[in-house]
């Protein structure tokens, strides 16, 4: 099958995917006085939309594939993977030692909600690493497939922009930086579907791509576990972080239903 025709099709549907972080970004610039309460929401909305795409979604499909054994392995390999990397951290820059207090404007709490925004972001950007991937396949196999799909993981990318762009606000005070740092996770998507064309479609199968995928859910999960919800429970708003976790999940559940 001659799949060159649909290359370029390809690439312009993952990209736009990929870019429509850039919407849940500029969320930050309809802000106007930052809240704790706001920070307590956004964080569990996150974590709900990591869990849930994690569990419903990524870790479902790279089972169906790679089998029970496969995916679970996987899985836990990427929540050792990025487990190990926070551990190497410096005690001394490490959010989980510093002792905060409740003051928005603190040096060290804007460090501590900078750090969660990136480590959003670069969780969001390995999973929308395969995401381009899947995208190109289907779009070269079958045009049609390749926009729904596309449109499905444009509809979850908002959210997603969200959930990097708010934290990255609160600490900076910059929606400027708040949008880029956003629009940027969003490139993981065709720079996946780029990498895809030039090195791994030829040995591309589904296989690889589910067992990123099941790697990608367990750093998701881990962000969620140690970042983002006991950051959002700092600051004593527990059920609006609960609200935000349901909020963020009902959200993707809905965006599935639709689609």
């Amino acid at each position: 099958m001659d799949l060159s025709g649909n290359i370029v099709p390809a690439l312009i549907l993952t990209t736009l995917a990929g870019l429509s972080t850039g919407i849940g970004g500029a969320i930050a610039y309809f802000i106007k006085k930052p809240k704790m309460i706001y920070l307590s929401l956004s964080l569990g909305f996150s974590a709900g939309v990591m869990i849930y795409i994690s569990f419903m979604e990524l870790l479902p499909r790279s089972i169906d594939a790679i089998g029970k054994l496969g995916g679970i392995v996987v899985f836990f390999a990427g929540i050792i993977v990025i487990a190990l990397i926070d551990m190497s951290i410096p005690a001394v820059k490490n959010p989980h030692h510093l002792k905060v207090s409740s003051d928005f404007n603190g040096a060290q709490i804007d460090k501590t909600i900078m750090r969660t925004g990136i480590f959003t972001a670069l969780a969001i950007a390995i999973h929308n690493f395969p995401e381009g991937l899947a995208t190109l396949g289907a779009s070269l196999a079958n045009l049609k497939l390749g926009v729904v799909i596309a449109l499905a993981i444009a509809i979850h990318n908002i959210p997603e922009g969200i959930s990097v762009s708010v934290p990255i606000f609160y600490a900076t005070k910059d929606k400027k930086k708040a949008f880029i740092y956003s629009f940027l996770s969003g490139l993981a998507e065709p720079a996946g579907a780029i990498i895809g064309i030039l090195i791994l479609l030829p040995f591309l199968s589904a296989g690889v791509l589910s067992s990123l995928m099941a790697f990608a859910a367990g750093i998701m999960i881990y962000i969620s576990m140690d970042e983002l919800l006991p950051m959002a429970h700092r600051y004593g708003h527990s059920h609006t972080v609960i609200a935000g976790i349901v909020l963020g999940m009902l959200v993707m559940a809905v965006s599935f239903l639709i689609l």
